[in-house]
């Protein structure tokens, strides 16, 4: 089976398991998450308070820990759901949002990457670096990148899984996902998805929601969630009209995943050569 195709499968996994997804999350951006989940035919939960974030993540099929809004509560109840996640052997996917921008950011997800099993790490080339280790933390700016992305992306990304024995997932004009042996490298997405608050934490959500339907697949769930966000970007800036901007755009996103199929997603999915294989075995 071709790479598109298992991704595709993977991606439709997700109607026919239905996963519950808990989010413990950034609060810019918590209804994007919670509606891009509900669109693709999972279930979100978001459930912040530390006296029962460990509770919920034991229902749950997959846990988000997303640092966009941290403080030191939401670091409690984070540590608290990724333990119990852990413990029950449900994923648990990190969204470190900025995390070179301050030291209490650098100090919170070196926390969780230390106390957690993460199975999936999704960010931009800035946070992944940071988190590799060589990365100048000034040049993270809020949830922007500014780094150049270059021809290292991609053994950035293979590092920080081997090194957090996960999946790497970097999200750019080129989304780079790898084991630490294996890479995908896929180009779908649109510009205007910049310009829109969100898109990154919708992707971290949607690898959780894949992961949650195939936790036996991460790779393949990683390379779904993200090439649903990329794709339905594609589509959203295919149905805009004359005289409509970032706001209707953020909302034609959701109307796109609500209606993406696997048919779709495998026929609308450019990879790049970068990433080697037709298939993983």
């Amino acid at each position: 089976m071709k790479l598109p195709q298992q991704i595709a499968e993977t991606f439709g996994m997700i109607r026919q398991k239905s996963p519950l997804v808990h989010h413990l999350t950034n609060v810019v951006t918590v209804n994007d998450c919670a509606n891009a989940v509900l669109a693709v035919g999972a279930s979100p939960v978001m459930a912040p308070c530390v006296r029962e974030a460990a509770d919920m993540a034991r229902h749950a099929a997959a846990v988000v820990l997303n640092i966009g809004t941290p403080d030191e509560l939401s670091e409690a109840a984070m540590l608290a759901a990724g333990r119990a996640a852990n413990a029950c052997g449900i994923p648990v996917v990190l969204d470190p949002v900025g995390v070179g921008a301050t030291p209490f950011r650098h100090e919170l997800v070196s926390t969780l990457l230390r106390e957690l099993q993460v199975a999936i790490i999704r960010g931009n080339l800035a946070e992944l670096q940071c988190i590799a280790g060589d990365h100048d933390t000034t040049a993270t700016r809020g949830v922007d990148s500014m780094a150049a992305e270059s021809s290292s992306t991609a053994n950035v990304a293979r590092r920080v899984a081997s090194r957090y024995h996960c999946i790497a997932a970097i999200t750019g004009a080129v989304d780079y996902v790898s084991d630490g042996e294996r890479l995908v490298a896929m180009c779908n997405g649109h510009i205007l998805m910049r310009q829109v608050t969100g898109t990154g934490c919708m992707a971290t959500s949607l690898c959780a929601a894949c992961i949650g339907a195939a936790p036996d697949r991460p790779l393949l769930a990683a390379c779904a969630g993200v090439a649903a966000i990329s794709i339905a970007g594609e589509f959203a800036y295919a149905a805009l009209h004359g005289g409509e901007g970032t706001g209707t755009y953020r909302q034609r996103i959701i109307d796109a995943l609500s209606t993406l199929t696997p048919s779709r997603m495998e026929n609308s999915l450019q990879l790049n050569n970068a990433g080697g294989n037709s298939h993983l075995s």
